[in-house]
């Protein structure tokens, strides 16, 4: 008897922890939560947690779906070097079955077989932030990055009086937004600037710390180095603390990309020049409602801009770079 009583306990405990497991009342669930309350499901891959811009994306996504009345799911990988894990979520996000799919790619072309199925599935894929190299997505919700980068340049070489050696830190070279900053940057120096030479770029996978090494070693390698260009939040962090540990504040001029409570500060405190920022809640907004609309049959843009501005310690409390920038 007081086997079968133990017996009975376990197998409901195991009951009780097999319904908290399923019941995860977070950004993971399924389409079959969604179909439960009645909301169509759209399933957000975004490419990672770590910087204060994916949650900025998340905020706007999460407005759109209150105000369009559908449910979001929306995650990501810890770090945005890790592409098999980003895969690993867009194969699990496909497996829900959701109305639609926003996807914001790592590396352009690894998605693509997914991205496939999906399609010929009938769930309707929103890019945002990058890219994919395909056909396949019906709408890209983005910066121009080329754009975006191009501007960094001008502000750049104003601010070395036009010559000198710069490099470049970047996050990436498979995602289109990376490729794309990288390439605005650059092709704007070279066509405009003859005097400035850019004398190196790395790649720290957006991770801060390991962008810091690399901004060290540019550093050590090029005594006579003006300036580095950081192409998203965690290189450009990275590279405000090379400086900052190197006690070569004044000496190297930084500009970044993207914002966060840390780029502002140094932006504030003197130690970045200024940096490009994007609307990232405008980003997430704009990636659910193009959702909602391609699921519904509804033509959607190819291409929709969400913009981006400049700002540094003269507007950086105006009205205008106060909604775009995120703390």
């Amino acid at each position: 008897m007081k086997k079968r009583s133990l017996l009975m306990s376990g197998v409901l405990a195991a009951s009780l922890l097999l319904a908290a497991c399923t019941d995860d009342g977070g950004s993971s669930s399924g389409s079959e939560d969604a179909s439960a309350d009645g909301k169509k499901y759209v399933a957000v891959v975004s490419k990672g947690f770590q910087h204060q811009f994916w949650q900025a994306v998340k905020k706007g996504a999460d407005e759109a779906a209150e105000e369009f009345d559908v449910k979001i799911t929306f995650e990501g990988p810890e770090s945005e070097s890790q592409v098999d894990k980003q895969i690993e979520m867009l194969q699990a996000a496909f497996d829900k079955k959701p109305d639609a799919i926003g996807f914001a790619a790592l590396d352009s072309q690894a998605a693509s077989p997914l991205l496939k199925k999906a399609d010929e599935s009938g769930i309707p894929i929103i890019a945002f932030d990058s890219g994919v190299d395909s056909e396949i997505p019906l709408a890209t919700a983005t910066t121009d990055n080329r754009a975006a980068a191009a501007l960094a340049a001008d502000k750049m070489a104003e601010f070395i009086g036009g010559e000198g050696k710069i490099a470049l830190v970047v996050q990436d070279q498979t995602s289109v937004s990376a490729v794309d900053r990288r390439d605005g940057f650059k092709d704007q120096i070279e066509s405009k600037y003859p005097n400035i030479e850019i004398v190196d770029i790395q790649y720290g996978g957006g991770d801060h710390l390991k962008s810091t090494d690399l901004a060290k070693a540019m550093m050590s390698a090029h005594p006579d180095l003006k300036g580095i260009f950081g192409t998203n939040e965690g290189s450009a962090i990275g590279v405000v603390n090379a400086v900052r540990e190197l006690n070569k504040s004044g000496e190297i001029v930084i500009v970044g990309f993207d914002s966060g409570k840390q780029q502002i500060d140094a932006i504030k405190d003197g130690l970045m020049a200024g940096a490009v920022t994007q609307n990232p809640v405008g980003i997430g907004y704009e990636t659910v409602k193009a959702a909602v609309a391609a699921m519904n049959g509804e033509p959607v843009e190819k291409l929709i801009d969400t913009g981006f501005y400049w700002y540094d310690k003269d507007n950086i409390d105006s009205d205008e770079i106060k909604a775009a920038i995120y703390e």
